[in-house]
């Protein structure tokens, strides 16, 4: 069963059980993906890699928005968001430990010999090429590259 199969299969099961809030966010989820498939024209299946990108968007977008409803004092709207996240993280892969970002930060300095923060971007590249296969956390890697670096 592909990814995108598995979200639609839960999404009927929410709607059996009426969670109104895990069926809002599957729907969403699956709005998303179709308009990225109406995008690549008729006919177009997206991979499981490629509906793992466009969820992590999703969650991206989610965690941002977190942040700035926490900031301007939204708690309740920041509550929804978190809960639209829990349910979009089902679907990722398992993301990487900050142990395991500083590990292959650690080997990608390594391998690319690197030693100042002008080659912040061989870096970033190739600690993320040792990531491959987890949902990362893009800034997280980038904060460990900047302080070993520096």
């Amino acid at each position: 069963m592909s990814l995108k199969e598995r979200l639609v299969a839960d999404m009927t099961a929410a709607m059996r059980a009426k969670d109104a809030n895990r069926l809002s966010t599957l729907r969403m989820a699956k709005a998303a993906l179709m308009n990225e498939e109406n995008k690549r024209g008729v006919g177009t299946v997206l991979t499981d890699d490629e509906v793992t990108k466009i969820l992590t968007t999703l969650v991206k977008q989610r965690k941002d928005s977190i942040e700035q409803f926490t900031a301007n004092g939204r708690s309740e709207l920041a509550e929804k968001e978190r809960s639209e996240l829990a349910v979009l993280e089902e679907y990722l892969p398992l993301s990487a430990s900050a142990e395991e970002i500083a590990t292959a930060v650690d080997q990608a300095i390594a391998d690319t010999g690197a030693a100042s923060m002008k080659e912040m971007g061989i870096v970033m590249k190739a600690a993320l090429a040792k990531l491959a296969g987890k949902t990362v956390d893009g800034k997280l890697v980038s904060e460990t590259v900047r302080s070993k670096l520096s």
